[in-house]
């Protein structure tokens, strides 16, 4: 079964900051998610959270499996700070997904 993707707002202008070769492989393995929504070497975080690392970058979203979405909350390169407020990432998920 496929999921649908949902992309929050933020995350196209995180996309543009990557250069062109890695932002092309985390755009594939963005679609990903739809059929696979919990790939092999995925990190659960907390609740529906997790996290799956594309070389230097991480996607960050949230797998609400009742209503078969994948929300896309946040991608970045990894550094100290990406994984500080996960509640934030949390809260954007659940605002894509009910809006």
């Amino acid at each position: 079964m496929a999921y649908t993707l949902k992309l929050h707002r933020e995350v196209e202008k995180q996309l543009e900051r990557i250069p062109k070769k890695p932002r092309e492989r985390v755009v594939e393995a963005m679609r990903s998610l739809r059929e696979e929504p919990r790939p092999h070497g995925c990190q659960h975080l907390q609740g529906e959270l997790f996290r799956v690392r594309v070389g230097e970058c991480r996607i960050g979203y949230a797998v609400f499996d009742d209503e078969v979405v994948v929300v896309v909350c946040g991608v970045a390169r990894r550094t100290e700070k990406t994984y500080r407020n996960l509640e934030k990432l949390l809260d954007r998920a659940l605002r894509e997904l009910l809006s």
